[in-house]
């Protein structure tokens, strides 16, 4: 591949930085930004796609991917398109339809025909089928009538009938709300695996008994997703119970379909403590230790001055995810008007939370502090990240201060900032590019799920790298054209 102008690399590295946002079940905040990138380099859109499937966690962008790749007007982007669809659970495969309609405002016959594949294929296996109806119920009727798809004879009778086979799931949910005891309701959800939020709308009670029957059919993503509803239905308070739910939180540790994230959010939510809490973060520990691994060494710089509470928070967990997955050195700062080290007893979220503990916004602004003293501490690092709003204030400046740490240390570290707030200026942007400095921005505008989207950006050896990796991703072709 003949190399890539400084145009084409920013235009890519601009849609990687949107990915860092997570746009709370409103595809059309972004569309616009994938759009512009299809437009404009679509090879490396279709690349892309299929490279965020694999490495990306906001499940928003990953459906915008699957829609715009249906409605290309590439050969090779339709086929990709129709291959990822299928890999979509119901509710999602639904929302990718209600993305074309309302937003791309067409539905391609290729992209009606992927949707109808994706029927038929769930029809031809009443197990699957069964299950998609009953996890999705909603999203499978949608799915049908906004298409005018015909359904089977027996996906009919199930899904809009109302009068499903005897040996299908959704009739045996009946027999479960019918069960006059609790030991025929566990038999029940234990035989034909029943999920949680079908059962406890069918069941009165939950008694031990059908709590372990419930939870034995859960994943682990699925148990942290509940825990604050097992919790209040007491699922905590009995032994075998918790023992049943602590082995499934082990096991999230290693899961691939566990949020690195959603543990330390169920915690906070859910209010759970004790050596639950301690497993919910240990799981975060371990799940953030997948995206990558750190081999550059790595300054830190986070902005703790007046309003920047968010930057502390963000700046925090950044420490945790980069220090656990780092293979060189990681130093951690905050700054105000002056800068301070910050050192963890160890890697896990938990060490950094403790370390972080008396940290408070406040102050004037400083960042250029930070790296003076990296410099003073003769700390030679390969790449820089900021989090911060770069409403920089106070001297010593950021811009200034980088020349004096490149000629006395001899190196020269990429820089890149974590811009924090709605209300964030370009302060130092303007400062690095009015002597030429180069950076790479990335907005922090989402929750703190999205976070590991910028793994990818700061663990290869370089932006470059990272986007030679994603050009040699190659997209899905479907079988059937062969």
């Amino acid at each position: 591949m003949s190399e890539m102008t400084r145009a084409e690399r920013d235009l890519r590295l601009d849609i990687l930085n949107s990915l860092l946002t997570t746009p709370h079940r409103e595809l059309g905040k972004v569309a616009s930004q994938h759009s512009d990138l299809l437009e404009l380099d679509p090879v490396f859109y279709g690349h892309l796609a299929v490279w965020y499937r694999e490495h990306g966690s906001v499940r928003d962008h990953a459906e915008i991917f699957v829609g715009n790749l249906l409605t290309s007007e590439l050969v090779e982007h339709r086929d990709a398109g129709f291959v990822l669809l299928q890999t979509l659970p119901p509710h999602q495969v639904a929302r990718v339809v209600d993305y074309l309609k309302r937003v791309r405002g067409k539905l391609p016959r290729s992209a009606r025909t992927a949707v109808v594949r994706y029927l038929r294929t769930r029809e031809a296996n009443d197990a699957f089928f069964d299950r998609a109806v009953v996890r999705s119920r909603k999203a499978m009727k949608q799915l049908y009538a906004s298409l005018h798809v015909k359904p089977s004879t027996r996906a009919n009778a199930i899904l809009f009938e109302n009068a499903p086979p005897e040996d299908s799931l959704p009739a045996r949910l009946k027999l479960l709300a019918r069960a006059e005891n609790a030991r025929e309701q566990a038999r029940l959800i234990a035989e034909h695996r029943i999920p949680f939020t079908i059962a406890v709308g069918a069941i009165s009670e939950l008694t031990p008994s059908i709590l372990v029957a419930l939870i034995s059919t859960m994943s682990p993503m699925e148990v942290i997703n509940h825990l604050g509803s097992l919790r209040r239905r007491g699922a905590l308070e009995h032994r075998s119970v918790k023992q049943l739910i602590d082995s499934k939180l082990e096991a999230a540790r290693s899961d691939e379909r566990v949020s690195a994230y959603k543990a330390k959010v169920a915690a906070e939510a859910t209010g759970v403590d004790g050596d639950t809490a301690q497993r919910l973060a240990e799981v975060t520990d371990e799940q953030v230790k997948r995206h990558g691994s750190i081999r550059r060494s790595t300054a830190l710089l986070v902005d703790k001055s007046a309003s920047m509470e968010e930057a502390v928070e963000v700046g925090k967990r950044l420490a945790a995810l980069i220090s656990g997955i780092a293979e060189a050195e990681l130093h951690v700062y905050v700054f105000d008007s002056m800068a301070r080290k910050i050192e963890a007893s160890g890697s896990e979220l938990s060490d950094w939370e403790h370390a972080f503990r008396h940290v408070k916004a406040g102050g004037c602004t400083s960042i250029g502090s930070a790296l003076a003293a990296l410099r003073k501490n003769r700390a030679r690092v390969e790449q820089v990240i900021v989090v911060t709003d770069e409403g920089e204030n106070t001297a010593p400046y950021f811009a200034i201060e980088h020349g004096t740490y490149r000629s006395e240390l001899g190196i020269e570290p990429e820089i890149l900032i974590v811009k924090i707030g709605r209300h964030a200026s370009t302060v130092l942007e303007d400062a690095l590019r009015q002597r030429s400095i180069g950076f790479e921005t990335y907005t922090f505008d989402g929750d703190y799920y999205s976070l590991p989207n910028l793994v990818p950006m700061v663990s290869r050896p370089s932006r470059l790298d990272l986007l030679m990796e994603i050009l040699e991703t190659a997209p899905p072709v479907r079988a059937d054209r062969h």
